[in-house]
């Protein structure tokens, strides 16, 4: 979280506890990558407590391998995995021949970051109440816009009402968060992201997806007609 240790250790705990309830809505294993992107959220805060303390504290050895770590999931992890999530989920055809340009465009820039980092370490310091991720190749007018259209613009096309709300929404932070702090722009729309995750539990909680089970109970089939008179 862009604020303290402390901040980013009571973010973390509490969104993994809402992804473990996540899971439990699960009622399809096309769900489950969806599903997922909650609890995921909550170790990438954890992580960054880890960053935090690592830099108040003076642990350099600590302090890369978090970094690092922390930086797989941002810039790596999600461009790809949004994608495939909602690919996965979605049911209409156009819709998911659309989404799989947007998994090109993650698959493209996330590799490209994952080269990156292996090839020039990102570096973290603190900068006022923001951890400040310093990785020059994440800022360049390309990269942002594929990573945008992957993590953001996937979620617009799909047929679930609060999908379409989460990619939106969280096309908006990263505009508010470049805008509030331009500098720590990958910490503070991190936090705002993962608070965005919450919708995925309600989408669970209200979906309506045909041709999925919507509760745990069976669905009985109705009798069929006798002939016999």
């Amino acid at each position: 979280m862009c604020f303290s240790a402390t901040a980013s250790f009571v973010a973390g705990g509490t969104l993994s506890a809402v992804g473990v309830a996540t899971l439990a809505r699960v009622r399809h294993r096309r769900e489950v990558p969806f599903a997922l992107i909650p609890l995921l959220f909550g170790v990438q805060q954890i992580i960054e407590g880890f960053v935090w303390l690592s830099l108040t504290r003076g642990f350099g050895e600590l302090e890369q391998t978090m970094t690092n770590v922390y930086s797989g999931f941002s810039h790596v992890l999600w461009p790809i995995y949004v994608p495939f999530a909602c690919i996965v989920l979605e049911t209409t055809p156009w819709r998911r021949k659309v989404m799989l340009w947007f998994q090109a465009a993650g698959l493209t820039v996330g590799l490209y970051l994952l080269f990156s980092i292996v090839t020039t370490q990102v570096t973290a310091r603190v900068v006022g109440r923001h951890v400040v991720y310093e990785s020059p190749h994440f800022y360049l007018a390309l990269v942002i816009v594929l990573y945008l259209a992957s993590t953001c613009l996937t979620g617009t096309f799909s047929s679930h009402t609060f999908v379409r709300l989460f990619g939106g929404l969280a096309f908006l932070a990263f505009i508010g968060a470049y805008l509030f702090a331009a500098y720590a722009v990958v910490s503070v729309w991190c936090f705002f992201a993962a608070i965005l995750s919450l919708l995925i539990y309600l989408h669970l909680r209200y979906r309506k997806l045909g041709g999925f089970p919507v509760s745990a109970r069976s669905v009985e089939p109705a009798p069929v007609p006798s002939l016999s008179t």
